[in-house]
């Protein structure tokens, strides 16, 4: 019995050894498979490289076939970054340098993580004037997407840069400005990634400056009364309702010499949103008992304020996971369309627990911007990442669209090359540039092929 089981391994072990020869195997590349922070965007790429000098960049990109895509933190929603191709970071080539402090510019390396900016810079005698509330993200990422903050009297952050740096497939180094390449510094400042890698970023700072951050809680329609004025009125301004409970909170930020202090007793955002996860599975069946609860304990809230060096208090830590869909509205439009929003969220969709996120934006002049030549209210819509986002988002975004918004290019949206053609009167502009840098299409994947291809 062993001997005739020692015959039939070795049977097997040549029948195997016979279809797979030894050269074949060694030259069959690992795969690594990458997905993006939700897990909505998932792809198993060729190769998976992350160059530490501009040299190491400028080889993989002449000697490399097929698509390259740029990946930053995986923070966007939308399919930018899935490729069979070859996925580069540029998360070694990182840093802040140049720092000149009579015009407060400073050069960052495109792959440097929006959250390891400010204490350098604050070293250095800056700050960036503005950030989103979520700092994972990376530089050139950020911009490659209009990724933007809060303020009515502050664009995205892509209005922030001066000057960059651009590295072309065929691995030519192009300095972009006002003055050098200009039509390609207006294509680049929001890109897609569909042009090149940006290397360096000229950013635009300030003076490090504190913000005083105070959060309070009220009803719905009362803040509504009052929440065009206090965009008006503050710095920083955004606010949040939470589906079912008929109260919302507003957040502030505004410069401030008061000494650094943190909050008496802060509200945890993930603590925050897991417990409403609970309300709602407890209470889905009865609405009205969900809104009584949720009313309740928000009259218990303390209203929070908090004082800290800017970057700190801009960002909040996300441990929650999501998919999200933006849309940034023209601001005259933009309460109409929060309260048809509401109304068809809590007549359709009781399993939704995610607050509504609205920002404010101000309007600018770059080709592929969601704020070209708009001043916008920004509303955002949430789903748990675990649970299905498609139906929710079908019966939101028509209304959405419906007033004149433009999604975010880094979340989600069912858009193609026509409903975009449409929105953006410099669409055209961008896509002739885009086919002058990368003739061969190096930089599309099927989803960006879809809308310049």
């Amino acid at each position: 019995m062993m001997q005739r089981r020692s015959v039939l391994q070795a049977l097997v072990a040549t029948a195997v050894a016979s279809q797979m020869s030894p050269l074949a195997l060694a030259s069959e590349p690992r795969r690594l498979p990458w997905r993006n922070w939700s897990g909505s965007q998932q792809c198993l790429p060729m190769a998976r490289k992350a160059p530490a000098s501009m040299a190491e960049l400028q080889e993989l990109l002449t000697t490399t076939t097929g698509t390259i895509r740029a990946v930053g933190a995986g923070h966007s929603f939308t399919p930018l970054v899935p490729t069979d191709g070859t996925l580069v970071s540029l998360s070694r080539m990182g840093g802040v340098s140049n720092v000149d402090s009579n015009t407060l510019q400073a050069n960052i390396g495109g792959g440097t993580r929006l959250g390891d900016i400010g204490q350098p810079l604050h070293d250095a005698g800056q700050a960036l004037v503005n950030m989103p509330d979520i700092d994972e993200q990376t530089l050139a990422g950020s911009l490659a997407t209009a990724t933007h903050g809060t303020g009515a009297g502050f664009g995205c952050m892509s209005t922030q840069v001066t000057g960059l740096e651009l590295v072309t497939a065929a691995g030519d180094i192009l300095w972009c400005d006002a003055q050098t390449n200009p039509e390609i510094f207006q294509a680049a400042k929001v890109s897609l990634g569909s042009l090149g890698m940006i290397t360096q970023v000229r950013m635009q700072n300030q003076a490090p400056y504190r913000l005083r951050r105070e959060m309070i809680w009220m009803p719905l329609e009362e803040m509504l009364e009052v929440v065009d004025g206090m965009a008006n009125k503050h710095r920083n301004f955004e606010f949040f309702y939470v589906p079912f409970s008929g109260w919302g909170f507003t957040d502030s930020h505004d410069i401030t010499d008061e000494p650094i202090a943190a909050a008496e007793a802060p509200v945890d955002p993930n603590e925050g949103t897991m417990e409403l996860k609970m309300i709602r599975d407890w209470l889905d069946w009865t609405p009205a008992v969900r809104e009584l609860v949720l009313s309740t304990y928000a009259r218990t809230i303390p209203d929070e304020v908090k004082i800290g060096h800017s970057w700190s208090n801009y960002a909040n830590e996300r441990n929650v996971r999501f998919n999200e869909m933006e849309y940034h509205l023209p601001r005259e439009n933009g309460l109409k369309a929060l309260r048809e929003v509401v109304d068809a969220l809590e007549r359709d969709h009781h399993e939704v627990f995610f607050p509504l996120e609205i920002r404010y934006v101000k309007g600018d002049d770059i080709w592929l911007s969601p704020f070209y030549q708009q001043e916008s209210m920004s509303i955002a819509v949430h789903r748990y990442f675990e649970e299905d986002y498609k139906p929710y988002f079908a019966t939101i975004e028509p209304i959405l669209r419906k007033y004149g918004g433009r999604p975010h290019w880094g979340k989600l949206n069912s858009l193609g090359q026509k409903e975009f053609r449409e929105l953006y009167p410099r669409w055209d502009d961008f896509a002739e540039v885009r086919r002058e840098l990368d003739p061969q299409g190096r930089f599309l994947n099927e989803y960006l092929s879809g809308l310049f291809g």
